[in-house]
């Protein structure tokens, strides 16, 4: 035998041996998490539209039980460290666009599926705590039937047109989605100073501020109480226009991004199930429920159903903010909001 076939032989011997070294590390997985027969996630996701389809298929899958609990970023974030302190820690993953706190705090178990070295380096934090699972985009919305087309909105300064006096409407809220996160796309646009100035003019047109949610501002937007809304969910206006809802929404550049991100929550009763949940939520199969519902996907190679949610770049511009850095950015811009619009 040829030293080249030799080593062609070793190598192929190596690599059986790896892929099954691997096989059984993932096998070994499935077994522990199906030994804790349950995985308890602490969700931001809407339940009808992702939550509930994930966790259907995971439990197909696995025949093991998910129990999700739908909170907000901010609610999750208390609620982990409200059961922390108590000692009794009930999350085995957590889901949001910020994680910061719970990793200062020590709730983070440091976890990434080896699946991770399939997704770009901006998708996975690097050190170990988390890994992207959706994108989330942030731009105006508007009601189709009450603003003709051609007539909408395709910059910021249009927002300062007087046929816009008191017809906008976001969210008053400390968070991306809400008011701060339309301030924070006009800031990193406009720089400090000139941004200030567009924001002290939109003051002036009376935006109405809501006490509620992205999803339930684009719902009053769609029942015709306001023609606009200055930040939503772009993939929610595609998700209610499907549904035959008089929903679009408006490619502002440049817009804001964030990621919804997924980790284990350190000392969690199900950890391997903990686990298990995000490699199969990172996974082609889950990142298929993402796009299948619409959301933005993260996967090389699973692209959103509608290519023109996820910013290009080109065409369509955005911000990219880390869940490291929003928490951070989100109470500078809350701040702003505070100053001008309060």
């Amino acid at each position: 035998m040829s030293v080249q076939r030799k080593r062609a032989g070793l190598f192929a011997a190596s690599l059986l041996i790896a892929m099954s070294q691997a096989r059984a590390a993932d096998q070994a997985l499935i077994d522990a998490a199906r030994k804790e027969g349950s995985v308890t996630w602490y969700t931001t996701q809407i339940i009808n539209q992702l939550a509930a389809p994930a966790a259907a298929a995971f439990q197909k899958k696995y025949n093991i039980r998910v129990d999700y609990v739908r909170a907000d970023n901010n609610e999750v974030i208390l609620r982990l460290g409200q059961e922390a302190k108590a000692g009794r820690i009930l999350a085995d993953v957590f889901d949001g666009t910020v994680s910061s706190p719970l990793i200062r705090d020590g709730l983070v178990l440091q976890y990434q599926p080896e699946s991770i070295k399939d997704m770009p380096q901006d998708y996975r934090d690097p050190n170990g705590y988390w890994v992207a699972t959706n994108l989330y985009v942030h731009t105006p919305g508007m009601n189709t039937a009450l603003v003709p087309k051609g007539q909408e909105p395709k910059t910021h300064m249009d927002f300062l047109d007087p046929k816009w006096k008191g017809k906008l409407v976001w969210a008053g809220r400390q968070a991306s989605s809400a008011a701060p996160g339309f301030i924070g796309a006009v800031l990193m646009e406009m720089g400090d100073e000139k941004g200030k100035d567009y924001l002290r003019q939109l003051a002036k047109q009376d935006v109405t501020a809501l006490g509620v949610s992205a999803r339930q501002v684009l719902d009053q937007v769609i029942a015709g109480e306001f023609p606009v809304a200055l930040n939503i969910f772009n993939n929610h206006a595609t998700i209610s226009a499907a549904q035959g809802a008089p929903s679009a929404w408006l490619p502002i550049n440049p817009s804001l991004a964030v990621f919804s991100v997924a980790g284990v929550v350190k000392n969690g009763p199900h950890t391997n199930a903990g686990k298990l949940l995000i490699d199969f939520l990172i996974s082609e199969e889950g990142q298929k429920i993402y796009r299948d519902a619409d959301y933005i996907s993260v996967h090389p190679n699973v692209p959103p159903r509608d290519p023109n949610l996820r910013p290009d770049g080109v065409k369509f511009k955005a911000f990219f903010v880390g869940p490291d850095q929003l928490e951070d950015k989100v109470a500078d811009w809350w701040k702003v909001y505070q100053d001008i619009f309060r």
